[in-house]
């Protein structure tokens, strides 16, 4: 699958407008609730509908959801695959995990980066039978994936680019090796969301691509310097290995100091925004 990346030039602009599918819902429909109450919404409402989801190589399920005020869809996940090698389209790897628990071990430390916005909400969750991990469905109106097969023009570039600096960040922080055009989401106004890291957290202690690192939200870096592996070891403690854990943690260090080589290198005003 296509990795993603912010776009290195500005593309030209124009008229957009965004082409709706049945697979995405309205921004009108969307019902106006805390994070807190979209958890417990989450945790508690019937599960009144079920289908498959359209996209994804996980066996992911949309489901509709009522607690009699409010009626929403959700995205659940129930994959726990653990194999001691396994062939994938990019290779041989070795200690294969594909596990909806790093859902919620992402969704936990975006919260500690206080970038928990640009993720939906995770919540633990039984349904059939199967633990897995239930999300919010995201009032997206297309993909990464649509939106760069249908050549469309981002209308704000600089925005844009803003928001995928921090997704690729975070994409190194966790390691995910399957970060593709479809897991990240468009909504209204070019809101992005990041989505699906069943396939994060591995134990490499390397960056994946840190010649994509080269510029970072000024907030998100002083939150990974003070990133505690403790506290996010307790978090995450159902969820993450020590070993996952501390590889995440040396990320951090390589990701921080890759900052601030470029800080020293150009400049603060080149580099944080």
């Amino acid at each position: 699958m296509q990795r993603f990346r912010a776009p290195r030039q500005t593309l030209t602009l124009g008229i957009v407008a965004f082409v709706l599918s049945s697979q995405w819902v309205s921004s009108t429909d969307e019902p106006t609730l805390t994070k807190e109450q979209i958890r417990q919404f989450l945790l508690t409402a019937e599960v009144t509908q079920s289908r498959d989801a359209s996209k994804g190589i996980t066996v992911t399920q949309r489901l509709t959801l009522s607690d009699g005020d409010i009626t929403h869809d959700a995205s659940f996940q129930s994959i726990d695959e653990h194999i001691a090698r396994k062939q994938t389209a990019k290779g041989l790897e070795v200690g294969f995990v594909d596990s909806y628990k790093f859902n919620i071990a992402a969704s936990a430390l975006a919260e500690m980066l206080g970038i928990d916005d640009m993720l939906p909400v995770y919540v633990e969750r039984k349904w059939h039978g199967n633990q897995g991990s239930l999300s919010w469905w995201l009032p997206a109106q297309m993909d990464e994936a649509d939106r760069v097969k249908r050549r469309i023009a981002i209308p704000n570039s600089e925005a844009w680019n803003n928001q995928m600096h921090r997704i690729r960040v975070f994409d190194e922080l966790v390691n995910d090796t399957d970060s593709n055009l479809t897991n990240v989401l468009i909504g209204e106004n070019w809101k992005l969301w990041r989505i699906d890291f069943t396939r994060a957290f591995r134990l490499s202690k390397d960056l994946r691509h840190p010649n994509d690192l080269v510029r970072c939200d000024r907030q998100l870096l002083g939150r990974l310097k003070t990133l505690d592996g403790d506290v996010l070891a307790e978090k995450t403690k159902h969820y993450l290995s020590k070993d996952e854990v501390q590889a995440v943690m040396a990320r951090r260090d390589k990701i921080v100091a890759r900052f601030q080589q470029l800080i020293a290198e150009k400049g603060e005003h080149e580099v944080l925004y």
